[in-house]
């Protein structure tokens, strides 16, 4: 499986990049690729209007260390495990996402997911350095 981390430097505290990007009020705002819509809270996950359907997103326990792993359930029911961190940096934090490459993806389909992201990650950090 084939993956590919995309990073972006926000200048902000790591530990305030983390509480923004976990808040479930702010993911429409930076996060299109998962939450294009509505969110509701439903026991420990998150449902969300998505480019694919309601999805179902449960992320990692609150933690000090950055990480924002996220597990995203698919309308066809299948889950998807997506690694998010936000990690020190010298001028302030990285948040890094790895894309993995699930089976049957095409090339094209995958660098458009890589878009996504990239873009996803650019409009958290022009958010948080406004």
């Amino acid at each position: 499986m084939e993956s590919r981390h995309l990073s972006v430097v926000i200048r902000r505290d790591p530990a305030e990049v983390a509480a923004f990007a976990r808040d479930p009020r702010h993911l429409p705002e930076w996060a299109a690729g998962l939450a294009a819509g509505t969110i509701r809270v439903d026991g420990d996950a998150l449902v969300v209007d998505s480019p694919m359907g309601e999805v179902r997103v449960r992320f990692a326990a609150a933690n000090d260390l950055g990480v924002l792993d996220h597990d995203v359930t698919l309308p066809d029911g299948s889950t998807v495990h997506n690694p998010l961190r936000v990690v020190a940096h010298p001028l302030g934090a990285e948040v890094v996402f790895s894309l993995r490459r699930l089976e049957g993806v095409t090339t094209d389909a995958f660098e458009a997911d890589a878009a996504a992201v990239a873009a996803d990650l650019e409009r958290l950090r022009s958010l948080l350095e406004a």
